[in-house]
C-alpha cells in the first residue's frame, strides 16, 4: 500500500471491485461514492453472506427501499404527464411500469444481468425476478449513495426516457386473467382457476394452476405465487384461443 493510500485510509480496489465500479458508472452515469452499497445491491439471497452481527446480507433490503423510491418517482411522473387522467388510469399504468416483467426487461437493457451475483438455478420459477429485483436494489443504492434528487433524475433519464415505451405500455393489456374473464363473459363461458400443486424446495416455491373453460382443462400455469401461476395459465389460454 502506498503512503498516500495509508494517509487517506483507502486500499486499492481489487479487479472485481474496479469492474463493478465501472459497470455502475455506466449504468448510473456517475461513479459510486460508496461501492459497498452496490456490492450489496448486486448480491442475490442465494449467495447471501452472514455478517458479524449474525444476519444474512443480500440485496433484499435495498430492493425494498428501491421499490418505494421507484414507485414514488413514477407516480409523480405520470401525475404530471397526464394531468386530466383519473386515479384509476394512473394506478394501472404505474403498476404496469413497476411490474416484475417490465423491470426484468429494463434490467437487461441496462446491463444489470452482467453484474448480479447469484447461484439461482437457471430454470427455477423465481429466477425470472432476479434482475428486476436487482434493479430495484440498485435504485435503493443510488438513493442512499447520491440522495433523492439524483436518484429521481437517474430513474427519469436513464430508465423512463431511454428505455420505456410508454405508449406501448398504455395500449397493451398484460392482465391475461382479466382478458380471459372478459372473453368468457362475452361468450357465456365459465372459467375456473384450480390450484393443482405447490412444490417447495427451499428457497424456491412453485405453484401450479389449471385453467378450465366449461369444465374442460385448457391450460396450466406455473409461478412463484398463486397469482403469477394464474396469470401464466391465462396467458397460455389466450394463446390457445388466439385472443388478441
Amino acid at each position: 500500500m502506498s503512503l498516500w493510500q495509508k494517509i487517506v485510509g483507502r486500499r486499492p480496489l481489487s479487479d472485481k471491485d474496479q469492474s463493478l465500479s465501472h459497470a455502475v458508472t455506466q449504468i448510473v452515469g456517475r461513479k459510486p461514492k460508496n461501492l459497498d452499497l452496490f456490492k450489496l445491491a448486486t448480491l442475490h439471497s442465494s449467495v447471501a453472506k452472514t455478517s458479524r452481527e449474525g444476519y444474512r446480507e443480500s440485496n433484499e433490503r435495498l430492493e425494498y427501499l428501491g421499490d418505494a423510491v421507484l414507485s414514488m418517482v413514477v407516480a409523480e411522473y405520470l401525475f404530471k404527464k397526464f394531468p386530466f387522467q383519473p386515479e384509476g388510469f394512473l394506478t394501472e399504468i404505474r403498476s404496469r411500469i413497476v411490474k416484475r416483467d417490465t423491470l426484468n426487461n429494463l434490467a437487461h437493457k441496462l446491463g444489470i444481468h452482467h453484474i448480479v451475483e447469484s447461484q439461482e438455478r437457471p430454470h427455477a420459477g423465481n429466477s425470472k425476478s432476479i434482475y428486476g429485483n436487482a434493479l430495484e436494489a440498485i435504485i435503493g443504492a443510488v438513493f442512499l449513495d447520491r440522495g433523492y434528487s439524483f436518484c429521481r433524475i437517474f430513474i427519469l433519464e436513464k430508465i423512463v426516457t431511454e428505455h420505456l415505451d410508454l405508449e406501448h405500455i398504455i395500449q397493451t393489456n398484460t392482465n391475461y386473467k382479466s382478458r380471459i374473464i372478459e372473453w368468457a363473459q362475452k361468450e357465456n363461458k365459465e372459467v375456473i382457476f384450480e390450484s393443482s400443486s405447490v412444490e417447495t424446495t427451499p428457497p424456491y416455491t412453485e405453484f401450479t394452476v389449471s385453467l378450465k373453460i366449461d369444465n374442460v382443462k385448457t391450460a396450466t400455469g406455473k409461478g412463484t405465487t398463486k397469482k403469477k401461476a394464474e396469470q401464466d395459465a391465462a396467458l397460455k389460454a389466450c394463446e390457445v384461443l388466439k385472443l388478441p
